[in-house]
């Protein structure tokens, strides 16, 4: 069998020591807060990040652009590494297809090389728990074909629902109205949203108060998960900043799914940006989105 490497996006939000130890090749998206460019090489962390963020200050990001992806990319294949790259949702962001041009250059450049760009319609530790998924299967001796169809059959099965603290942030990214902002944030409106077939963010509820929100995440899963309620292993939360938040849902689940394996991390700057502090993100496998 031919060796294969699984590369991804830092939209993934997985933990460093999670990256060094699976060996995964990253393809970094960079964001600017106060005047700064940062990537995943040069890291505000996050704590910074989203005290700048409560303080006014207002990230913007930037996509991978072909080029870079390709300089990433074509160290794997001279290495003699066949490519899976699982690529931040194009509903979200242009770097898919930054990557899939990179992939076609690479493909012309040295045709006795596999690559292969998964448009994964995933965000967040949602994009995160499909390369978890997919390390486990390479671990179990899953061949290259075989783990592109299971990617593609599969991508849809990862369920993301999430809820925010201020509606502003989704507001300042065309995600709400700003009547819908200023209304939501006076009578104390927290949005329930999750990630469509289509790799967009839709609003799915509106609830008042934030324990309210956060419980309607595990609600939502009790419809969801369908058939994977005894396969999902582990479950991923990615929160912005709150991590007794993401204590509170973990509990919630733990008591409701009998399920004790979680993966808990923030949601890294990049998706910061647009979703801000006191975002809450559920992750795991489903029948439906």
């Amino acid at each position: 069998m031919r060796d294969y490497i699984i590369t991804t996006d830092n939209t993934t939000d997985l933990p460093e020591e999670y990256i060094q130890e699976h060996g995964l090749g990253m393809l970094s998206l960079t964001y600017m807060i106060d005047g700064e460019t940062y990537n995943r090489k040069h890291e505000l962390p996050y704590k910074e990040f989203y005290k700048k963020m409560r303080a006014g200050s207002m990230p913007t990001t930037s996509q991978v652009n072909p080029e870079e992806a390709k300089e990433e990319l074509r160290e794997f294949l001279e290495d003699g590494k066949d490519i899976i790259h699982i690529a931040f949702s194009s509903g979200l962001s242009g770097s898919y297809n930054s990557a899939r041009i990179a992939a076609e250059e690479l493909r012309e450049e040295m045709p006795d090389r596999k690559i292969t760009v998964i448009d994964s319609l995933c965000a967040s530790l949602g994009e995160g728990l499909l390369v978890h998924k997919a390390l486990q299967l390479k671990a179990q001796g899953m061949e290259y074909e075989e783990l592109v169809k299971w990617l593609e059959d599969h991508k849809l099965n990862v369920v993301h629902n999430f809820t925010v603290d201020d509606l502003f942030h989704l507001y300042r990214g065309g995600r709400v109205s700003k009547a819908a902002a200023v209304l939501g944030t006076m009578i104390h409106l927290k949005p329930v949203l999750h990630v469509d077939s289509e790799g967009h963010l839709i609003p799915v509820a509106k609830v008042r108060g934030r324990k309210k929100s956060l419980a309607a995440l595990v609600e939502n899963m009790e419809k969801q998960i369908g058939s994977y309620r005894d396969k999902n292993d582990i479950v991923f939360i990615s929160h912005g900043d709150c991590i007794e938040d993401a204590d509170y849902v973990k509990s919630l689940i733990e008591e409701k799914f009998g399920i004790h394996a979680f993966l808990i991390n923030p949601v890294g700057p990049t998706i910061g940006a647009h979703s801000g502090p006191g975002t809450l993100a559920l992750f795991y496998m489903g029948d439906v989105r």
